[in-house]
């Protein structure tokens, strides 16, 4: 099932690309401009056909797909009567549509996925927490848990008026009642004990925290899926949740300390945590952990969070990122006169090397030390 995973989202995500390039495409054709490619797949041609300008066709190496528009590339040379239905030949509105139109597919899809796994799957919800440990004391006092009698292996399945409480649910509702003492019931043994415990002030990392003095495991899993009108919201929700995590990862990861940190996980043995990235290999990775433990459809809420990553990322106002594009035409019209293109190619080399090389490192380092979700 591992592998299946794997295959299914990187199957996926070259469907996805395609979508991307067809929405590029579909616009452009809209507004009369000449694209005179569409191909599936990089190299050598497979098979090929011509309809009307543009030429269609498989290449064979599996990794996306691309449309070429008449205009875009400065260096190509168009047949004089072909100048009109160039890109460049069109109002900026227009060269701008054509622009977002790819990287708004990935926050629709984003947001299908999303509603689908609210709807159909679930957001999984652990309750009932199970007390891992129980220290005698907190800091320099003695652990209100342990004076309350909570024992290593309970399980909380109520505190006060909360009936199977979350772990978030729990930590709020201590954070809440500081000084006051909560009734705890857990289960030991099969039978039903019920406690009170008084949460306390802690520091932790320089920071007060409320605490009852016990180290949490994960309780039991539950999933409720959401009628069609929570699912929409919900899902629109996730969307933007995702897209504000996103902004703050791209910025942390290829800010200079993210950059210091993907060199030493591949130049050290440093222990790879959660919050270092990861490439396509990385995620498809934990895909395939997704469906080896048998949660294949977890993989829906995975691929959404994705999207909105690849469609930020797009978005990002340097060449030859698409938001590179929408920069050229915002600059355009401060000056009010076109860009020479001619000028950008070499920003968008060295931008295009970057992303490369970083890539490959990232990949390197989930190849030797694969993520875990």
């Amino acid at each position: 099932m591992g592998a299946l995973g794997q295959v299914s989202f990187f199957v996926a995500l070259i469907f996805v690309i395609v979508i991307h390039e067809a929405a590029h495409f579909g616009v452009a054709k809209a507004f009369g401009i000449k694209v005179t490619e569409f191909f599936v797949g990089f190299g050598p041609r497979i098979w090929s056909t011509t309809r009307g300008d543009t030429e269609y066709g498989f290449k064979w190496i599996p990794a996306g797909g691309y449309v070429k528009i008449a205009g875009m590339n400065p260096y190509e040379q168009v047949p004089p009567q072909d100048l009109p239905r160039t890109y460049g030949a069109k109002p900026a509105w227009q060269r701008a549509l054509v622009i977002v139109a790819g990287p708004a597919t990935h926050f629709v899809l984003a947001f299908l996925c999303f509603a689908i796994w609210l709807g159909f799957v679930g957001e999984p919800r652990f309750v009932d927490p199970v007390i891992e440990r129980v220290p005698r004391q907190l800091g320099e006092a003695p652990s209100p848990a342990f004076t309350a009698g909570l024992q290593d292996g309970d399980v909380i399945v109520r505190v006060n008026g909360i009936s199977h409480p979350s772990t978030d649910q729990l930590l709020a509702y201590t954070q809440q009642h500081v000084g006051e003492p909560i009734e705890v019931t857990v289960l030991r043994d099969g039978r039903s004990v019920t406690t009170e415990v008084v949460p306390v002030f802690s520091t932790i990392g320089g920071e007060r925290i409320a605490r009852i003095g016990v180290v949490l495991a994960s309780g039991r899993e539950l999933r409720e899926t959401r009628g069609v009108l929570d699912a929409i919201v919900g899902g629109a929700d996730l969307v933007g949740e995702s897209a504000v995590a996103t902004v703050d990862g791209v910025a942390r990861v290829f800010g200079p300390s993210g950059i210091e940190r993907v060199i030493e996980l591949v130049f050290t043995d440093a222990p790879r945590t959660v919050e270092d990235p990861a490439s396509v290999v990385g995620v498809g990775q934990v895909a395939g952990d997704f469906a080896s433990r048998g949660d294949y459809w977890d993989i829906l809420s995975l691929f959404g969070y994705v999207n909105v990553f690849v469609g930020l990322l797009n978005l990002l106002p340097l060449p030859p990122f698409d938001g590179g594009h929408l920069a050229v035409l915002v600059l355009e019209k401060i000056r009010g006169k076109p860009v020479d293109m001619r000028k950008i190619v070499p920003v968008s080399a060295v931008v295009a090397a970057f992303f490369i090389l970083f890539t490959i490192a990232v990949v390197y380092v989930d190849l030797v030390k694969p993520p875990s979700f």
